[in-house]
């Protein structure tokens, strides 16, 4: 009887311990971290894509700036033709400025190819006459008394737009004036149009008009 009373007592008591502090199975230390919570909000944003229809021009360098803004134009043309009348050259004012990016394109365009530039080597002196339609209506009236004493000496060339190339014999008269309108094609400019335009005004051309 003490027996069977000895072994309740040892079960009641063991009942107790076990209730007061159950067992639990081991965890992982891993298992503590916080875990995100799961659904739409912890998705991660797919990284960015470069943008593969953007074309080859999306990271072109920019076009060099070819005019000289702190030199008078018109002391420019003038010694361009004393230049062109010592090597028996004509003069080509390419008319713009930095401001366009036709005008930089176009410089950019011919600077390129070697047969243009030969053609131009041997025939012109080729300057960039820097000028803003904005000079004109200038409230400084210096500045716009020099921008129409330009526009003026180039036979007011700006009214076809710009770039516009103005052709000058060896004398400074001008001879041509050409739009560049023609020359172009797509974003750029036609090769054939403009070696057609540079070698139809070479001095030796001249002659046979």
């Amino acid at each position: 009887m003490k027996r069977i009373l000895f072994s309740l007592t040892a079960l009641c008591i063991a009942a107790t311990l076990f209730a007061q502090n159950p067992q639990r199975p081991p965890q992982h230390p891993q298992q503590h971290q916080q875990q995100p919570p799961q659904g739409p909000k912890t998705m991660k944003a797919a990284p960015q894509q470069p943008n593969l229809q953007a074309g080859p021009n999306t990271h072109k360098p920019a076009l060099k700036k070819v005019y000289d803004e702190n030199i008078d134009p018109l002391k420019q043309i003038d010694q361009a033709v004393s230049q062109a009348k010592r090597e028996g050259k004509f003069v080509i004012c390419q008319l713009g400025g930095n401001w366009c990016k036709w005008c930089l394109r176009f410089a950019d365009y011919i600077s390129r190819d070697r047969e243009i530039m030969r053609i131009i080597d041997e025939n012109f002196v080729y300057i960039h006459v820097s000028y803003n339609p904005k000079q004109a209506r200038s409230k400084d009236k210096a500045t716009a008394d020099k921008a129409k004493k330009l526009l003026k000496r180039l036979n007011y060339a700006g009214r076809f737009g710009y770039p516009v190339f103005v052709v000058l014999d060896g004398k400074g008269r001008v001879i041509h004036i050409q739009e560049s309108g023609y020359l172009e094609e797509g974003e750029g400019y036609n090769k054939e149009k403009v070696l057609r335009f540079f070698k139809k005004w070479t001095p030796a051309a001249s002659t046979q008009l």
